[in-house]
């Protein structure tokens, strides 16, 4: 049998009871509210939550009253036939999910629980997901016969094997027909063609992200939200789109995840625009901030190379004090010292230049073009050098034998 959850292994995903589940609990949705005991004559709810391959998860109705956990194989309704899937959240938290999904409880599009599986089922799910790589290879190879502007990224057999789901991205509308009767003539089932988008198809594939963990998309996160380049420059990210993309091209999610804490810390801000704070020294303005930090970057007209780090209640202090017309000495309460140029003046060609790789490489060459100058510049060395040379011209020559 398959993992509980994601069906991606043969012999689980290390099956555990903790907290009533099995399996790698790969998408699942935490129950906090399972271990509060019901009050007494209290009908559980009967709509449960089920997680299909990839990221598609559907709600059906317990209607047989079957005693369910999180990771449970079941056999579900479904237009044609029936397919098979696992349980990802039981319980009162379904109600949540059921909103968010916006569906009623007394929805249509809710089906029904058939039973638990059977090692038979699962026998049989497990022959027709052993075929869908050979399946999608073929399907591709179609789809580039017929000259077709799409992308065939992933395929999902259902349970009895009756249907099949071809999951594809495209850029425009694109003509199926004379396709689904090539399909249809050659794995001989119902095809149903269906598209989704860049962030589902990454979710499908799944993959590892530049921080070298598994992609959120294809772990725990299942909301895909639109994220706006204004995102990172909230966040004082370089707007560098090969940084800030993830594989799927788009803009990475994470960035809104800190997204409200910053708009939260700039709030506290003056302002983020240009400001400049007068002060008998001269006119300072800002060049940096550091929102989580606090901290504001000011340089001076007359020294911009030297930036001086204030606090933001510094800052505020300061503008009150310009507004009232009081100007104050300078902009820290000491004088600036030697400790704020040595800081500012750096060269970042010269912090770069011992973290380079051929460093030790150029040291020893440098070292033996010393050695071999030396060697040259030395008189004794250059007298023995000549004598040899001498020595050597001076050899008689062998007699030629003709």
């Amino acid at each position: 049998m398959g993992c509980g959850t994601c069906a991606t292994s043969k012999n689980g995903c290390g099956n555990s009871n903790i907290y009533g589940t099995k399996g790698c609990n790969k998408l699942n949705t935490f129950n906090w509210l399972q271990d509060i005991e019901l009050p007494d004559n209290f009908t559980p709810f009967d709509i449960v939550e089920v997680r299909f391959k990839g990221s598609r998860k559907e709600y059906y109705r317990n209607t047989n009253n079957l005693e369910l956990y999180n990771g449970d194989a079941v056999v579900t309704e479904s237009d044609l036939g029936h397919d098979l899937g696992h349980i990802s959240l039981t319980g009162e938290l379904v109600k949540l999910q059921l909103k968010k999904a916006e569906l009623t409880q007394d929805s249509q599009q809710i089906k029904k629980i058939y039973r638990k599986a059977t090692q038979a089922d699962i026998d049989k799910y497990d022959e027709y997901k052993a075929k869908e790589s050979s399946t999608l290879e073929k399907a591709r190879t179609i789809a580039l016969e017929l000259k077709l502007d799409m992308k065939l990224s992933d395929i999902e057999f259902q349970g009895d094997g009756r249907k099949v789901i071809f999951f594809y991205t495209a850029e425009e509308r694109v003509d199926f027909r004379e396709l689904i009767k090539r399909y249809a003539a050659d794995f001989k089932t119902r095809i149903e063609m269906r598209q989704i988008s860049y962030r589902e198809e990454a979710s499908r594939l799944g993959g590892i992200g530049s921080c070298g963990r598994e992609l959120c998309c294809s772990t725990w996160f299942t909301d895909f939200k639109n994220v706006n380049i204004s995102v990172a420059r909230h966040q004082n990210l370089s707007i560098n789109l090969l940084k800030l993309s993830g594989q799927c091209g788009k803009l990475k999610c994470c960035l809104n995840f800190e997204l409200d804490t910053y708009l939260e810390a700039i709030n506290d801000f003056p302002g983020l625009e240009r400001i400049s704070l007068k002060t008998k020294v001269g006119i300072a303005n800002l060049q940096k901030v550091d929102i989580l930090k606090r901290i504001m970057w000011f340089t001076y007209n007359e020294a911009p190379g030297d930036w001086i780090p204030i606090d933001v209640e510094k800052v505020k202090e300061i503008i009150a004090k310009n507004s009232k017309g009081e100007i104050p000495e300078t902009l820290i309460d000491k004088p600036m010292g030697a400790e704020v140029q040595s800081k500012t003046n750096f060269k970042v060609d010269d912090m770069l230049e011992d973290s380079k790789i051929d460093r030790l490489e150029r040291k020893n060459n440098s070292q033996n073009k010393k050695s071999f100058s030396n060697k040259n510049n030395n008189p004794k060395g250059n007298q023995n050098f000549k004598r040899k040379n001498k020595d050597k011209r001076n050899k008689p020559k062998p007699p030629h034998n003709k």
